[in-house]
């Protein structure tokens, strides 16, 4: 990797974590990882250039046939792939064809680039990640085997203990908080070489555990508020992104706002 290089142009493919969910803005909108990296990588190059086709809920196969070939087609210095992590989480899923779809989509994406970036996702610390983890870990297997053969760089997020932390997840427990899209974003930034800010990997504070009564409080609140409607959804195959377009479809000059925070 080229050490403080310049990238003029990035496009981010992926699902909700790429489109920034939880990482609310003030007007409803979400902003996310992808986006304060554009913003910081903006403030280097006046020309720069940014396009985020990230829909919440996309499966791998939606990922490959309707964001990858046009984020080939932009042919933009930076692409970042995240995907196939939702189709772990489904009731059943066929790891031979998430490997395919994925597969597809690398071969694709990096000859189009200057650099590919894939990622083993974050993962919060809990029963349901428990549950899933033995898929998520095929995933990420998956994800080395394609990087080392097509030489994209991997962002290891899963193994940062910091990031596992409940308290960098919003009360959906699918989401990463706005710090934890925060340290996402200088991960990225100095997985592509450029001068790190802090250290993102850095473990919060110890903090005392909330009492019995008060976590089943929240558990209560999470199951009705999150998991049910998240469960019904899956097992009658709908999405939470069924309709919704790319919060940013084309590779348009990003222009820096005196809200857009770069560190």
């Amino acid at each position: 990797m080229e050490m403080n290089a310049s990238y003029t142009s990035f496009v981010a493919v992926g699902d909700s974590f790429t489109e920034g969910m939880s990482d609310l803005l003030p007007d409803g909108s979400y902003r996310g990882w992808a986006d304060l990296l554009a913003a910081r990588l903006a403030a280097r190059e006046p020309a720069f250039r940014y396009a985020n086709l990230a829909v919440r809920g996309k499966l791998i196969r939606q990922i490959a046939e309707e964001q990858a070939p046009l984020a080939a087609a932009m042919g933009a210095d930076v692409v970042t792939l995240v995907g196939g992590l939702n189709d772990t989480l489904r009731p059943k899923v066929d790891m031979g064809r998430v490997r395919g779809h994925l597969e597809e989509a690398v071969a694709l994406l990096a000859p189009s680039c200057k650099q590919l970036v894939l990622m083993r996702s974050p993962g919060r610390n809990g029963p349901v990640m428990e549950r899933f983890r033995p898929r998520m870990e095929e995933l990420f297997l998956i994800i080395e085997e394609l990087a080392a053969r097509h030489g994209a760089v991997v962002v290891d997020l899963y193994g940062a203990a910091a990031l596992a932390d409940p308290r960098m997840w919003d009360v959906d427990r699918l989401h990463l908080t706005g710090e934890g899209h925060r340290r996402v974003a200088e991960a990225v930034w100095q997985a592509l070489g450029l001068p790190p800010e802090d250290d993102w990997q850095l473990e919060l504070p110890a903090a005392v555990a909330p009492g019995w009564t008060a976590r089943r409080s929240q558990d209560l609140s999470f199951a009705r508020r999150h998991l049910l409607p998240w469960v019904g959804r899956r097992l009658t195959g709908r999405s939470s992104g069924d309709g919704r377009p790319a919060k940013r479809p084309e590779l348009l000059p990003y222009e820096l706002t005196r809200g857009d925070r770069l560190s």
